[in-house]
């Protein structure tokens, strides 16, 4: 079911609207859980489409296990939107969080998050996001999008908004001007459905979500091409109140980056609850914070006018 257009509204100001929060509701380390049984680090994990139901049960086994192995025990929670997951942190609320790119861009911005770990696969800590078309359609490259429909998953999605938004500016089209309809679908795979129901002529999820859909046979290869992919973006990273001690903020990285060596890989998870090989925690936020300024072009304004877009009838 599609967001309204006011519910739409509010998930783009939202965070523009945290900032004073972050500035009148700062943290001192000793207001903040210490990570023991009776005082556990909070986690919040944002929505996402790529793991089970309830993606607090993907992580429980790997969380559980730092807390055998390195004594670090947390609370995990699942966050209503993108947007709430970042006011939980900038609000205190949570100690931990899981990030798309973006949300942890909003996050460093707002209130100084710090980056923690990204997940690794395969040797990777990149992924991609991808626009997609029928494959018998006449649309080949990008600037075959003017004149055309796009449906889109969550505006705060790094994969299936921002950077599709960025390549589609890249290619000197203007998403308000350009695109005859834009859909906000709210997810990456109620995206790849408006494309499958012929509903739009392109459509933007990551390469991850439109792989899971393939496999699952949800949509068949044979009809379906890939017009455009991005280049690499690092994984939806896990980010840290930085008012949290020094020492434990040490003591987490130390664990992030080693726990895959005590437990079998089935529990290790990464972003949305897919299975990864291990996490990475000395990745530099610098080089993920330079990644999202590719994404300039894609401001807030223009963000309110894509939704002022889609929601028009």
């Amino acid at each position: 079911m599609y967001l309204n257009k006011v519910i739409k509204r509010s998930l783009v100001a939202v965070c523009a609207s945290l900032g004073s929060l972050a500035i009148t509701n700062p943290a001192l380390a000793g207001d903040l859980p210490i990570g023991s049984k009776d005082d556990p680090l909070r986690v919040m994990m944002i929505p996402a489409d790529t793991g089970g139901a309830d993606v607090t049960e993907d992580y429980k086994p790997v969380f559980d296990a730092i807390a055998d192995e390195f004594g670090i025990h947390f609370e995990l929670k699942a966050g209503s939107s993108y947007a709430a997951v970042v006011k939980g942190l900038c609000a205190e609320q949570t100690d931990l969080a899981w990030y798309g790119a973006v949300t942890f861009g909003q996050a460093n911005d707002l209130c100084g998050a710090e980056l923690l770990a990204v997940d690794v696969k395969k040797g990777e800590s990149v992924y991609f996001s991808g626009i997609y078309v029928a494959r018998d359609s006449k649309l080949n490259t990008l600037a075959d999008l003017k004149g055309k429909s796009l449906a889109v998953g969550s505006v705060s999605s790094t994969s299936s908004f921002n950077f599709p938004m960025a390549m589609i500016i890249n290619a000197n089209i203007d998403p308000v001007k350009d695109l005859s309809k834009i859909v906000i679908a709210g997810s990456h795979t109620n995206s790849i459905a408006a494309l499958k129901e012929g509903r739009v002529d392109a459509a933007a999820a990551s390469f991850n979500s439109w792989e899971k859909a393939v496999n699952n046979g949800i949509i068949d290869p044979s009809k379906f091409k890939v017009l455009a992919k991005s280049e690499p973006i690092p994984n939806p990273p896990m980010a840290m109140n930085k008012n949290l001690s020094p020492e434990l903020k040490a003591k987490l990285r130390k664990a992030f980056n080693n726990i895959h060596k005590h437990v079998s890989a089935e529990k290790i998870r990464g972003y949305g609850g897919k299975k990864v090989d291990r996490y990475d925690a000395d990745y530099p936020q610098e080089k993920m914070l330079a990644v999202l300024k590719k994404l300039s072009q894609v401001t807030d304004d223009l963000k309110r006018e894509i939704v002022d877009k889609a929601g028009e009838r």
